[in-house]
């Protein structure tokens, strides 16, 4: 089970001295970050960068970022981003395929890194920006921001305290169903697109969270002609008897909740399960109860302030969301697609089989 919540701060309290942040790429998850990232006392935006000359300024200019950098002269625009010595951390959110090189160009060049989820496309890739960043004494961490949310703290607390006894199964489901658009990233085998690298991450961040590391999984998924994964179902099970069933599809429009069964008690989220705005408890003893939380912007100042606290305390990784973990998750993604024979061109040799 995950460690207890990490802070009972605001996100927007500033904590230490300030923090200089460079942000790689300019698409709707970037703008949604920085949105929250602004609330933050300490942090300063100093630079981003993106390919387009047009994209980089506009994004400069509706944040307010010091310095704007795009591909020119025959230098990709992140490139020299990390060649700016003013900046502390990058936050990485370009596309799942872009993960691994600029990641490990920003390790290489000095950077601390918060890096968008997945963190890579295989575990290999993962390993190896874990490795640099400890030879380098640099912070890294996915950004897995579900992890640091009131509701999802919230909900490992109850578990922790064991208000619904031992927990023995979860059933946890994450989908929608874009319309096909061959230029999208959703529906690009180079670019990992697919359910599984952009969706199983949420619930299976509830399954480790409540049961932990499984001790086997099985995995079958609905393949398309492109060479993607359209819907996907995990069965994750454990010596000790218990069970979780994760489903995720681009496919299809699912409920997105999760629902955790203990030995004396029950307890849901609501939707969607990465974000959830309530949890409903069924205790082993008492009576149902539903607890309501908000949170501050668009939810993703908690580990913009866990990055934050972790850079101003000279920590090299989070306690409540290690490289050990992201690497961990990457071996489940490897040896479910393993199982359902759904491979990238990133991919080594052989995908590692799950121990």
């Amino acid at each position: 089970m995950l460690p207890a919540p990490v802070s009972t701060l605001s996100p927007s309290t500033a904590t230490g001295h300030p923090i200089r942040w460079g942000v790689i790429a300019t698409g709707s998850i970037a703008a949604r970050v920085v949105q929250d990232l602004t609330l933050l006392e300490d942090a300063i935006l100093h630079a981003v960068s993106s390919r387009s000359e047009a994209s980089v300024s506009a994004f400069a200019r509706k944040f307010g970022f010091a310095r704007a950098y795009a591909d020119t002269d025959g230098a990709l625009g992140y490139e020299r981003l990390l060649a700016d010595p003013a900046v502390d951390v990058v936050y990485i959110a370009t596309p799942h395929a872009q993960h691994h090189v600029i990641a490990l160009a920003a390790l290489t060049a000095g950077k601390h890194v918060l890096c968008e989820k997945p963190i890579t496309m295989n575990a290999a890739q993962a390993r190896e920006l874990a490795e640099l960043a400890q030879e380098r004494g640099l912070f890294l961490m996915e950004a897995v921001w579900t992890r640091f949310l009131p509701s999802f703290c919230r909900a490992i607390e109850i578990l922790r305290a064991g208000e619904i006894g031992e927990p023995r199964w979860l059933q946890a489901d994450l989908g929608f169903a874009p319309a096909f658009d061959p230029a999208s990233r959703t529906w690009d085998p180079a670019a990992g697109g697919g359910a599984l690298l952009d969706l199983a991450v949420y619930p299976l961040t509830w399954a480790l969270g409540a049961l932990g590391e499984p001790d086997s999984m099985l995995a079958t998924g609905t393949l398309t002609p492109e060479g993607i994964d359209l819907h996907d179902a995990l069965t994750l099970t454990y010596d000790s008897g218990a069970h979780a069933q994760v489903i995720t599809s681009i496919g299809a429009a699912c409920p997105s909740v999760v629902t955790i069964g203990g030995a004396g008690g029950w307890l849901r989220s609501s939707a969607p399960l990465f974000n959830p705005a309530e949890l409903i408890v069924q205790p082993r003893r008492g009576t149902l109860r539903t607890e309501r939380f908000e949170v501050v912007g668009n939810g993703f100042s908690y580990e913009l302030r866990e990055v934050t606290r972790c850079l101003q305390a000279g920590l090299t990784e989070s306690p409540h969301m290690t490289p050990a973990e992201s690497i961990m998750m990457m071996e489940l993604l490897d040896e479910a697609r393993r199982q359902m024979g759904l491979r990238y061109s990133s991919d080594p040799g052989t995908v590692p089989a799950f121990s």
